[in-house]
């Protein structure tokens, strides 16, 4: 067992607000693998459309984001026609639908996705870069944790070769960075668990910290939902006390003071 503590952070929502690469990224990878016929009938603005913007909370992976910009920019689609509430009460069996709809497959549509990405990155690196926009106070405070005599991680569901790109950016070193190639959050965190102390977890998804709640080996993490993330319209309320809405201003102070 590793003595020095261990925080471990979300990456996108949490770290980085990246909803502008989100869309470009997502967009330019349905322009690749559409048909000329399909081109004919939707239409993918270069601006963001508010659609993609309220469905990115409800986005767990990242082959999800290029079905959403398929589906809300074709004016047929079940997300505009049963519009953003009833489709993200049925979420995973609509996405389920959509795939099956356009012929598509998750794995597919993931490397799909880092093709692109990879792509952009050759083609202009600091472009990429700078549709990211990190959360400066979430930054600095990752800079000075060492102070504290704690170490940070970075467990994610974005690949591991573009997070360290950002990280780098960001000036940012982490003593580990796991990505969608490591296994489910919660086995990632199982995994720590024999090995570090973990301080905290931050997540700005609900869902992943109520995974953490129900596992009884599990129960010694303070999880904290970061109140500055992708958070649905009811995440905020009536949270179990396993789980604490945390803020850029308690985030500043010594995590030791959080709970």
């Amino acid at each position: 067992m590793i003595k020095k503590p261990l925080l471990v952070l979300d990456f996108d929502g949490v770290i980085v607000d990246g909803i502008e690469e989100y869309w470009s990224s997502s967009r330019q990878t349905c322009l690749n693998i559409i048909s000329p016929k399909e081109k004919e009938v939707i239409f993918l603005p270069s601006e963001i459309p508010t659609t993609f913007k309220t469905m990115r909370p409800w986005v767990h992976h990242g082959w999800e984001m290029v079905i959403l910009a398929a589906e809300c920019s074709n004016k047929t689609s079940q997300l505009n026609l049963k519009g953003i509430q009833n489709f993200s009460k049925n979420y995973s069996k609509e996405c389920s639908l959509a795939l099956n709809k356009w012929g598509w497959t998750p794995s597919q549509l993931q490397e799909a996705l880092n093709q692109t990405r990879r792509e952009a990155i050759s083609y202009n690196l600091n472009q990429w870069l700078n549709y990211h926009q990190p959360f400066s106070s979430v930054v600095q405070r990752l800079q000075i944790l060492e102070k504290e005599g704690i170490e940070f991680a970075v467990l994610t569901t974005k690949s591991i070769e573009f997070t360290k790109k950002l990280l780098n950016s960001f000036k940012l070193q982490p003593k580990l960075v796991f990505g969608h190639e490591s296994g489910s959050k919660i086995n990632v965190l199982n995994q720590l668990l024999n090995k570090r102390i973990i301080q905290g977890f931050i997540e700005d998804r609900r869902s992943t910290l109520e995974k953490v709640l129900e596992d009884p080996k599990l129960k010694s993490i303070p999880c904290y939902l970061a109140s500055w993330g992708y958070l649905k319209p009811q995440d905020r309320k009536n949270l179990p006390s396993g789980i604490q809405l945390l803020d850029l201003e308690t985030l500043r102070e010594p995590i030791a003071s959080w709970s």
